[in-house]
């Protein structure tokens, strides 16, 4: 039987207000237990201080830069991207801890919007990505990374391109909470989401990796949503990388919603 017409904006206002409780009730617990959140931040800034510090002057070498300053502008929308992969970690090992600590169950019993769990753990999850992303940001313009040919309107497309990518990424992470037995699991089946990173262009440029290795640095999401960032940062070559990223996140993002919902639908029966 349909939904009476008269009663859907009732439905809407409890699938809300049930989504923001949960929002709210995800970012108590990143703020009660912040540990988990720092660990994953300090993999990116500890890499961005390294290899600007120890490694600058020859990676920047490496790029055909003058000095140490072209290799921080180089690697910092990499190190953004990197960071979005490690704060959704956090998201699959909390996701995974309520399938498995039993406050799903106890939700079940309660007037409680069914979707509104996952809800408020994607949003939660990109809220954190952009505020992690923020704080490396800002880390990065302390050591002397800045963007002055960026227009406002690139500004604005790049900071739209690191929260798409983040909510894709967030959806595969949910999908890897949900599937994984126990919160340890779900921490190892995300790593990937900072590993590929490595194997990207955020160090060094693809066309100077072996000939063997560079299909793997090419055809990945990273990549493409590296250079497109530095292009809109940074003024440099776009080509088709743009669109490639967008079909990434899309593809990403509607992959790991179907593998979330479906995964999410069988727990629940």
């Amino acid at each position: 039987m349909s939904t009476p017409a008269a009663t859907r904006p009732a439905r809407i206002s409890l699938a809300v207000r049930d989504s923001t409780t949960m929002l709210r009730r995800n970012l108590l617990h990143a703020r009660r237990y912040p540990s988990l959140t720092l660990n994953l931040l300090l993999t990116p800034v500890m890499l961005l201080l390294l290899f600007v510090y120890i490694f600058g002057d020859v990676m920047s070498a490496g790029i055909g830069g003058a000095d140490r300053s072209d290799y921080i502008a180089y690697i910092v929308p990499g190190i953004l991207m990197m960071t979005i992969g490690g704060t959704v970690i956090g998201t699959a090992v909390s996701v995974s801890t309520d399938m498995n600590e039993g406050i799903i169950a106890r939700f079940r019993t309660m007037a409680v919007y069914r979707g509104s769990v996952i809800v408020g753990h994607v949003v939660g999850s990109v809220l954190q990505c952009v505020a992690s992303v923020l704080l490396v940001g800002a880390v990065a313009v302390a050591i002397g990374f800045r963007s002055a040919d960026a227009t406002a309107v690139e500004w604005l497309a790049a900071f739209g391109l690191l929260v798409l990518f983040g909510l894709a990424l967030t959806w595969i992470a949910v999908g890897m909470g949900l599937a994984s037995p126990n919160a340890e699991a779900a921490a190892n089946s995300a790593q990937p989401l900072i590993l590929l990173p490595l194997i990207s262009s955020a160090f060094i440029p693809a066309d100077t990796m072996p000939g063997w290795f560079r299909p793997i640095a090419e055809y990945q999401p990273f990549t493409p949503a590296i250079e497109t960032l530095r292009g809109l940062l940074l003024g440099t070559e776009i080509g088709d990388n743009g669109w490639i990223a967008l079909a990434w996140c899309l593809g990403l993002a509607v992959l790991g919603y179907r593998w979330s919902a479906a995964r999410f639908n069988s727990e629940q029966k």
